[in-house]
């Protein structure tokens, strides 16, 4: 039996993208189950105003308050996750709202979530390709392979391997999926990071502390719509440095090293004091 598939997706404007998500879903070998789209601080999306749904699958889009400049990721994954289980989803697929998905990706996602049989819980991570600025039509949906480029670090493997990964650092939430039962062991996102950077290395860990596993899986590829960004992210260096001392509380090493050694160099932040702890300085 097909498992209840949900696509889980946070918003806060870069509504083009989201619908170019959509539309890549609905070329895809198999329509999601669901599509649930947290609308953080997001009014014309909350409200109905951008047109999402379809009739291919439901459509759920759930607002949440954002207090001040730093986005909730966590809880609002958290939320996503939850409206997709309340509405019988088995099997969670989270995409970041830049992604489109590659052809495969659903049907693959849920095919391996569903022959993990696991009692320990699993990640799962397909690759991601980076595509240049569109053009004023568009991505051509049939091009996107070739005007990709890869992440890098992280594996690209042909359809139906899989490569089984002892570097949870690695473990990114652009896209990935778990089952909705090991979403709930793991106890979900830690809410206690607000903001840009950490709240998923966090949970990757949470699934490692609980002798879980990750996992690369070839054909679940996603394609991420360019947009400006900045490296290191200057303008989330509060929330980085913040969350950075989270996350050391709980685990004892530094995440997002590469940033705040940027940072450090750039006269933005530096360890002070007996423990070391990063503040920000400029």
């Amino acid at each position: 039996m097909t498992p209840r598939t949900a696509v889980l997706t946070l918003a806060r404007g870069r509504h083009q993208h989201l619908l170019g998500q959509v539309a890549g879903l609905t070329r895809g070998s198999r329509a999601p189950d669901l599509h649930v789209i947290v609308a953080m601080g997001d009014p014309k999306l909350a409200d109905g105003a951008v047109p999402v749904g379809t009739d291919r699958w439901e459509t759920l889009v759930r607002p949440l308050d954002v207090a001040g400049s730093d986005l909730p990721l966590a809880a609002a994954r958290n939320l996503a996750a939850r409206s997709a289980i309340d509405a019988g989803a088995q099997v969670l697929v989270f995409l970041d709202v830049d992604c489109i998905p590659g052809q495969d990706l659903v049907r693959t996602y849920a095919d391996v979530v569903a022959a993990g049989g696991s009692d320990r819980p699993a990640l799962w991570c397909g690759d991601v390709g980076y595509l240049p600025a569109a053009g004023p039509d568009g991505y051509p949906p049939e091009r996107l392979d070739g005007l990709a480029r890869p992440a890098g670090v992280r594996p690209v493997l042909a359809p139906g391997k899989l490569m089984s990964e002892p570097r949870f650092e690695l473990f990114w939430s652009l896209s990935f999926a778990v089952s909705a039962a090991d979403f709930t062991v793991t106890g979900g996102f830690c809410t206690d990071y607000v903001g840009y950077g950490g709240e998923d290395t966090d949970f990757a860990q949470l699934v490692r502390a609980a002798g879980g596993s990750l996992t690369w899986v070839g054909g679940a590829t996603a394609y991420h719509q360019h947009h400006d960004s900045i490296v290191p992210p200057v303008q989330h260096r509060r929330a980085v440095v913040r969350n950075a001392n989270v996350f050391h509380d709980r685990w004892g090493w530094w995440p997002m090293q590469g940033w705040l050694d940027a940072f450090a160099a750039q006269g933005l932040a530096e360890r002070q004091g007996a423990d070391g702890r990063w503040v920000v300085t400029g």
